[in-house]
């Protein structure tokens, strides 16, 4: 098991579910801000006078520094405490959202949200890597994932809700104003419910390979990014992805010859971690995908409104919490692999189901079943994709393997959006020409959709072929 500390889990034993509400608060908070700004933009626009490109940087500064940061963050928290990484990500996150809150020109609110995201990306993996640490039974801590996760679903769900009641209600500033309050209690309870963590053994911090690694990463994300905006054509783009693969290889070959590298080769080759993150990359691309271009379907295509449009996405929240507490009885009960498999083939159905929602069908009849199915498989999924991925961590590797989880899922979304909603804008201009635009618009996010099941069709043969025979992860706890 865990080499944790006597003296530290007597501390945190008493604590621990405060603990857990704490993080998972401030979990809450930063999923609900990957998404919070999406239907406040037309007001930010008006107010600050964005221009088209720039405000779409409102959304991609923060998914930028976020996912292009984890890997740093992650080891740093390993190496210099991970209480200590987690309370200066969420102060700098609740300052950052102050300066985004009171914003008077553009620049200082993409800067704004550029902060956030760096804030994020040193709170996330180290909330994650104190929860594996707090809870180093394989039950135990594929419930507390579970919580984990269901907050988190929450927050992307109800992002969209909470952003369009603030908008209209109120005022664009206080999407990002609400989380202060947040982020000071936060700060003034955590010390006094986890101690501080951090490797056992003293190392350096592999300066090459974080330049190299966030450098690849950031290039990466960067390019993906604007291929969303402006295809796979576009010079800007391909730039990018080309240096991102360059610095990808620098990476590797420094790591490889570096004694004490940021991610070593052994932690990236232990089987069910690497098995988990490739079907976690498949998972994200799909899921990610499916939330945005459903979101577009609702308002363009069924002529649902913003907020109505939010207020749509409830039920998916509601199966998603179905769905975890579900998943760590399964997890359990049958092992990793059947529960992952069943979880991937739910989503499967799901989509597939949603695929076929056309201009005349209702919510109920139509949007609602899918969203369900689609839903409940994701909830079963994310708590034991994350059991998966830090299967055998320790004190020494936690906040690198919660990093590593968190750094595909970013690239994961990012790869799903950017390729997914390419294919479905290029299916449905080539029937717009022949007119009937409600029909072209469907046509090509079913098949986006239907290719989305593909993915993650893909990801449950992965995890039956190569996770081994009902692995069940006390049975790796000492390995890695």
């Amino acid at each position: 098991m865990m080499s944790v500390s006597t003296t530290a889990t007597a501390k945190a034993v008493g604590h621990r579910r405060p603990a857990l509400a704490v993080l998972c608060l401030v979990q809450f908070m930063l999923v609900l801000d990957d998404n919070v700004v999406s239907v406040a933009l037309p007001s930010m626009r008006n107010e600050l006078g964005f221009s088209p490109t720039g405000l779409a940087w409102v959304v991609n500064a923060y998914f930028l520094a976020f996912g292009g940061l984890l890997l740093l963050f992650g080891r740093m928290a390993d190496l210099l405490g991970r209480r200590r990484v987690f309370l200066t990500g969420v102060a700098l996150f609740g300052a950052a959202s102050l300066i985004c809150g009171t914003a008077q020109e553009p620049w200082q609110l993409v800067a704004g949200r550029f902060v956030q995201g760096a804030g994020a990306a040193m709170a996330s993996p180290a909330a994650l890597a104190l929860i594996t640490l707090l809870f180093p039974g394989t039950e135990e801590r594929a419930k507390a994932f579970g919580i984990w996760g269901g907050v988190a679903a929450l927050g992307g769900t109800l992002g969209l809700v909470i952003s369009g009641v603030l908008t209209g209600l109120a005022s664009w500033r206080w999407i990002f104003l609400i989380n202060v309050p947040v982020a000071l209690a936060a700060v003034a309870l955590l010390p006094r419910l986890v101690p501080e963590s951090r490797a056992v053994r003293a190392a350096r911090l592999d300066a090459p390979g974080a330049v190299l690694g966030t450098g690849a990463v950031v290039s990466l994300v960067y390019g993906l990014l604007r291929t969303g905006e402006s295809g796979w054509g576009d010079t800007a783009a391909v730039g990018p992805l080309v240096l991102a693969v360059f610095l990808a290889v620098a990476f590797v070959a420094v790591e490889a010859r570096t004694a004490e590298p940021l991610v070593p080769v052994s932690f990236l080759s232990f089987r069910i971690r690497a098995v988990a993150n490739g079907a976690t990359l498949l998972f994200s691309a799909a899921m990610y995908a499916m939330a945005f271009l459903l979101m577009v379907h609702l308002q363009t295509v069924l002529g649902y409104r913003p907020l109505t449009a939010g207020l749509a996405y409830l039920p998916y929240g509601a199966g998603i919490l179905t769905g975890m507490w579900l998943s760590s009885r399964a997890v359990v009960r049958l092992g990793l692999r059947p529960a992952l498999v069943m979880s991937f083939l739910i989503s499967v159905a799901g989509l597939l189901l949603l695929s076929g929602v056309a201009p005349s069908d209702g919510y109920a009849s139509g949007v609602l079943p899918g969203m369900l199915v689609t839903s409940l498989g994701c909830g079963l999924g994310l708590p034991a994709l994350t059991v998966a991925a830090l299967t055998g961590t320790t004190e020494e590797n936690a906040g690198l393997g919660s990093a590593v989880l968190n750094s595909v899922q970013q690239v994961g979304g990012a790869v799903g959006v950017a390729v997914l909603v390419a294919l479905a804008t290029h299916r449905s201009d080539a029937l717009a020409a022949q007119g009937a635009p409600l029909r072209a618009a469907t046509e090509g996010f079913s098949l986006a959709l239907t290719v989305a099941a593909a993915l993650l069709a893909l990801g449950a043969v992965l995890i039956a072929t190569l996770l081994g025979k009902n692995h069940r992860p006390e049975a790796e706890l000492d390995a890695g």
